[in-house]
């Protein structure tokens, strides 16, 4: 298990190229400890914010044509990362890793677009996500079936192992929310038996405001994505980005 752990955590990656835009254009982005990250990427109209989307472990930025689509259709603009170790990116994937492309991503972005960055997390990607808004100037952050930590769900996994002294990559979101202030938007299906319902709240309730969560009581964890989320998503991004108040929260400005 110590030694097969990351082809278990990081599924998705591997050496094949990555397959032709299903949306935007296909970028490179440097990372600081010289790694070459592929991603996809819409740019934003002049003014308008963009999502910074980091993936679940075994998924690829291809499949999210119908994001892209509804977030253009309203200006926003979006980039989707393949980590490092993934199709069409050079090194291996760790927390360590995927934490530094996380960050360079953002910069990136930030370098090209002006109307602010919303990141989104999904499974794996909400503590890339958390940690990329821990340590820059994101405007939002929507977290989708996140955890505690990635320990924490490995220990209610395989009860009968010490997987704290196991572990290699904890990804220790609950170590680093208090650092994220931004408006955040927590969305979980109720049915999730990867990223079980009570990590996600837990997260939650440690989570500094302003602070929403949204319970799907129809979805598990591959199935969570609807029409009603994207819309969501959509309308979170616009009002995150812009400094009014978070759809459904009554306590945002």
């Amino acid at each position: 298990m110590y030694f097969s752990q990351r082809s278990i955590l990081f599924p998705g990656a591997g050496s094949e190229p990555p397959p032709a835009p299903q949306w935007g254009e296909a970028v490179a982005i440097t990372t600081p400890d010289g790694e070459t990250l592929h991603a996809l990427y819409s740019a934003a109209r002049p003014g308008k914010p963009s999502v910074l989307f980091f993936l679940g472990n075994a998924d690829w930025p291809g499949n999210f044509a119908f994001l892209a689509r509804a977030l253009g259709s309203q200006g926003i603009g979006l980039l989707a990362l393949s980590y490092r170790g993934y199709p069409g990116s050079t090194g291996s994937p760790s927390e360590a890793g995927l934490l530094t492309d996380g960050l360079a991503a953002f910069d990136w972005l930030s370098a090209k677009d002006g109307g602010g960055i919303v990141l989104v997390g999904q499974s794996l990607g909400s503590g890339v996500a958390v940690n990329t808004a821990a340590e820059r100037p994101a405007a939002g952050v929507v977290l989708i079936s996140a955890y505690l930590s990635v320990l924490s769900v490995a220990q209610a996994q395989y009860r009968f192992l010490p997987v704290a002294q196991l572990i290699r990559d904890p990804f220790r979101s609950d170590l680093r929310i208090a650092k994220v202030k931004q408006p955040k938007l927590f969305i979980h299906g109720r049915r999730d038996t990867v990223i079980p319902l009570s990590s996600g709240e837990a997260l939650y309730r440690i989570a500094p405001e302003p602070k929403r969560m949204l319970i799907d009581d129809a979805s598990g964890h591959n199935d969570i994505w609807s029409d009603g989320l994207t819309t969501e998503i959509v309308n979170f991004v616009e009002a995150s980005a812009s400094g009014g108040r978070i759809p459904g929260d009554p306590s945002s400005p």
